[in-house]
């Protein structure tokens, strides 16, 4: 009788009896005398046993089915450990990203109302301290690296006898989104959607068992047991993703044949530049997928030399939907400049569907009499698909103004973005639609504005912001300079220059300079947008000549 049970940890336990001598995980450890990096490394089955053992404590400690869990743990064993024991238990583990800010942090913590605390000392010690944000916690279960290297087998316990039994739609768990636009919000994961998951990534970029995956995403370490893939823990630190060292992320990706890799583009274009320098090639790599932000034009040329042996995807979704959309460089070669410009971000995956609807403010309760827009017209991307979340944790106001019902009952997710389709069905991703500068004569949407500008050499990063209340909004740019011996008022007079040569981007005429953007923490890549109009709006622009 084929299995039912839907819990996404099921997989682990097939991983261990298909291939139990295979490398699981290598967590980082220090170097070897020659300088390699030293790594604990567990197999499928050491893995097994160690998430067995994760599964024995937490029984011990008071953890049941449906429990939500809070995990404040460090990337690599514990983090793969200790969720893979809560979903095998039927618990529902929390994960929030470090980086986000305390407030923020503590904000999602009193919101989700966790029962159990799986964290570090530090976690400890901070949830007694601030007792209000964790009020709900009950039971608390420190985190201290291998429990079978340091328990023994002896004392594991053997953990429970079988996987929970999960239905497709029973809650699995609730991860965070970055709150690169606003709050962050606990985003509803089901069982069903996790296995979605695998089964369309696997399928989009036919990835096999046997590969070695380098995830510069912590989170995305998680999917590896499923894809039977062996995860190689990156010396990064996820709070401060931008000052990772490129030479480290290189030499793991050299040394242990790293196949595969998701990061954002302002990762890879560190190592990219780092390879340029050096005249270094990355010949084990099939595929890097790149996401959080548009691909510059730069990172696509320099990937071809690169990757000699891989290719670069760059996947577009979203934390409530992924993956939709995926386009490589040879999709993004066959794909002419789209008419409205933008960035293609490729076809849809399978089983999903993709549609622009005109923008609109508020909830849009239903589908019905809502028109799909024509090739060509931006309005505002729609999506829905198995793996397309159908809810935030505790926050009804939001799940309302970013679900809508189909008439079949299905939800349909509103990304928040603004595009189009070309006549190919291809996606042209144009900008977040909140970011969008709502002018006298309509709106100017960031992503096809700000390609006119990147092509300056002086632009290391542009953003289009509006000054003034919507609707009467002027638009302005602010740039992220890189060094140059020109005044700012010759660089801006250039960037005006460019701004006459198309129709949305002629009314820009001031400009701001600033040292460094505002970006989000999980990609290092989206640009605080909003944050950086109410920074202009104290300052004075250099205003160029028409």
């Amino acid at each position: 009788m084929p299995d039912t049970n839907a819990n996404i940890a099921r997989h682990l336990g097939s991983m261990a009896a298909a291939r139990p001598a295979a490398a699981a995980v290598k967590v980082p450890r220090g170097r070897t005398r020659n300088g390699d990096i030293d790594y604990l490394s567990l197999t499928f089955s050491e893995l097994d046993s160690e998430v067995a053992a994760w599964c024995s404590l937490l029984a011990r400690r008071g953890v049941r089915r449906g429990d939500r869990a809070l995990l404040m743990v460090r990337p690599g064993l514990p983090l793969i450990a200790a969720c893979f024991a809560l979903f095998r238990i039927g618990a529902v583990p929390i994960v929030i990203d470090p980086g986000m800010g305390l407030g923020n942090f503590l904000k999602c913590v009193e919101r989700t109302r966790p029962r159990a605390l799986v964290g570090i000392g530090t976690a400890q010690l901070l949830s007694r301290i601030l007792r209000r944000p964790f009020q709900s916690v009950e039971v608390r279960v420190p985190v201290s690296g291998s429990l079978t290297a340091r328990l023994g087998a002896q004392d594991l316990g053997g953990g429970p006898a079988a996987v929970a039994q999960n239905l497709p739609g029973d809650l699995a768990a609730i991860l965070f989104t970055s709150g690169s636009t606003g709050t962050p919000k606990g985003v509803c994961y089901q069982h069903g959607m996790f296995e979605a998951q695998v089964r369309l990534i696997r399928a989009a970029y036919g990835i096999e068992p046997g590969e070695v995956d380098l995830p510069l995403l912590p989170v995305f370490a998680l999917f590896d047991p499923a894809f039977g893939m062996t995860a190689v823990i990156p010396e990064v630190d996820p709070r401060r993703p931008a000052s990772a060292d490129p030479a480290a992320i290189v030499q793991a990706i050299r040394q242990e044949n790293v196949t595969n890799s998701f990061g954002s583009p302002t990762l890879w274009g560190l190592v990219a530049s780092h390879c340029r320098k050096n005249g270094i090639t990355l010949p084990s790599l099939r595929r890097v997928l790149c996401a959080g932000a548009p691909v510059p034009d730069s990172l696509w040329a320099e990937a071809r030399w690169m990757l000699p042996n891989g290719r670069l995807h760059s996947p577009y979704g979203a934390s409530e939907a992924l993956p939709v959309c995926s386009i490589d460089d040879r999709g993004r070669e066959e794909a002419p400049r789209g008419p409205r410009g933008g960035a293609c971000v490729g076809s849809t995956v399978t089983e999903t569907e993709v549609r622009i609807m005109a923008p609109a403010d508020g909830p849009v309760a239903s589908l019905d009499g809502i028109a799909s827009l024509p090739a060509g017209q931006i309005g505002e991307i729609i999506v829905r698909g198995p793996a397309v979340t159908e809810s935030y944790d505790a926050l009804p106001g939001a799940t309302a103004a970013a679900k809508i019902r189909g008439g079949d009952g299905s939800v349909w997710h509103r990304m928040g973005d603004c595009g189009y389709l070309d006549k190919s069905g291809r996606l042209w991703f144009c900008g977040r639609k909140a970011e969008r500068v709502l002018t006298p004569g309509g709106p100017i949407h960031t992503e096809p504005c700000e390609q006119v500008f990147r092509a300056h050499p002086a632009a290391a990063r542009c953003a289009l912001i509006g000054l003034g209340p919507p609707g009467l909004q002027e638009p302005a740019l602010v740039v992220e300079a890189r060094p140059t011996r020109e005044t700012r008022a010759a660089v801006a007079a250039e960037l005006r220059g460019l701004a006459r040569a198309t129709p949305a981007t002629a009314g820009i005429r001031k400009f701001y300079f600033r040292k460094r953007f505002p970006v989000d923490v999980r990609h290092n890549a989206k640009i605080h947008r909003l944050a950086l109009a109410r920074w202009a709006a104290a300052r004075t622009p250099i205003v160029a000549e028409p």
